[in-house]
């Protein structure tokens, strides 16, 4: 990965608008290499899939009543919980700096990459926080 000095990569097709500006937002700021853009493309759409469950979620109840009787966490919460982890996974397989223009030493050193993780997070995680 390089900062930016040649046309963006296209979206891919099939993009909902929040993994689509997600996309932009990296292929503008960073030149990626192909396997980078593919684990891009991956952190889109699990972006995308984390609102589009967020989405069915609203609505309904923190829990729901299990086989035997019993109260459990919504089935949907635990799978938005599973797609935050995923995604983090890969923001951080991204090596993204804080800035486009920081060298790669200090990321190998790995001086930034909590604090880009936790920034990507909190970006990316989605506007209504946890649930």
């Amino acid at each position: 990965m390089t900062t930016k000095t040649r046309p963006k990569a296209p979206a891919p097709k099939g993009l909902a608008p929040t993994g689509a500006r997600l996309w932009k937002d990296v292929t503008t700021a960073y030149e990626l290499r192909p396997d980078e853009l593919r684990v891009l493309e991956s952190a889109c759409r699990t972006t995308d899939m984390i609102v589009r469950l967020e989405g069915a979620f609203d609505g309904q109840p923190m829990t729901v009543t299990g086989v035997g009787g019993q109260l459990k966490t919504h089935p949907i919460i635990q799978e938005v919980r599973q797609q935050r982890t995923v995604l983090a996974g890969l923001l951080k397989q991204l090596r993204l700096p804080d800035e486009p223009g920081e060298q790669r030493a200090e990321q190998s050193a790995g001086a930034r990459s909590a604090k880009a993780r936790d920034a990507a997070q909190k970006r990316w995680s989605t506007k209504g926080g946890s649930r």
